[in-house]
């Protein structure tokens, strides 16, 4: 039976509340009922490895506060940013701060970083990460993605690492975005993406939505959203060698044939 939208962000928030609590190591954050990774073979896996794998830096790794990287995640946003000083930057599901104090270490006290996440747990051990840190330019937010805490025109660039696929109403998602962004301002998206049709089977599993799987859109997907919503420059790079990473997130099935990492660029006019 299709899972109605409140159920599935239902889901997905006692999913990464669990992460937040267990501090899971695993790329996806899919835990199982219990509180045991569902999606990573080795789960005593340290989070700066995983985070490597994924495209971060040894020096962005070794510049957060302790307990800001949860091994989550399915590739390096900032990368594909160009966060200038001064800017402020959105991070949109910022778990415990990870993408943000790294925004933030590239802002300057005069730019600012501001997080969201529907996960009360996250914000807290955000907040509570930004306290140790020392950091005076970060905010974290409470709320949805599709219901953004932001006011309109007031973000330079939009982030977001595998996130928007957890979101059971993308277009929404799309839309708040290009509300939030200044005239000119970007959106640089790590996500995943569909290759193929997912299989009915996966498309009802809770477990494979809260870990990235189940929600992937296709690119032609993705590129009608941000057009709809306004958005240009669209740009979609799907990252093949992703697939060695993912095929870790659901051991013994073949989920790598079907999903892969992309860099989702576009620009608001």
């Amino acid at each position: 039976m299709k899972k109605n939208h409140d159920e599935i962000r239902e889901a997905v928030r006692e999913n990464y509340s669990r992460v937040a609590e267990k501090n899971a190591a695993n790329s996806c954050g899919c835990l199982t009922e219990d509180g045991k990774t569902c999606c990573a073979p080795e789960p005593a896996e340290s989070f700066y490895h995983i985070s490597a794998q994924l495209g971060y830096s040894e020096s962005e790794l070794q510049n957060i506060p302790e307990g800001a990287n949860l091994g989550l995640g399915c590739g390096n946003p900032q990368a594909i940013a160009a966060i200038k000083k001064g800017e402020t930057v959105l991070d949109l599901g910022s778990g415990a701060g990870f993408d943000v104090f790294l925004a933030a270490n590239q802002l300057g006290n005069t730019g600012l970083a501001i997080g969201v996440d529907m996960t009360p747990k996250m914000i807290s051990t955000a907040r509570e990460n930004a306290r140790k840190g020392g950091y005076t330019n970060v905010e974290f937010r409470l709320g949805e993605i599709e219901y953004l805490p932001v006011a309109d025109k007031s973000v330079d660039v939009a982030i977001s690492n595998c996130v928007i696929n957890l979101s059971p109403e993308k277009q929404k998602v799309f839309n708040e975005v290009i509300r939030v962004l200044k005239p000119g301002g970007r959106i640089a998206v790590s996500d995943v993406i569909a290759t193929t049709v997912l299989p009915e089977k996966v498309l009802e599993d809770m477990a494979l939505y809260s870990s990235c799987i189940s929600g992937a859109s296709t690119t032609d997907e993705l590129e009608t959203m941000l057009t709809q919503s306004g958005f240009t420059d669209i740009k979609i790079s799907p990252k093949d060698e992703s697939r060695e990473f993912i095929r870790e997130w659901a051991p013994g099935t073949s989920i790598h044939d079907y999903i892969v990492s992309a860099a989702i660029e576009a620009r608001k006019p």
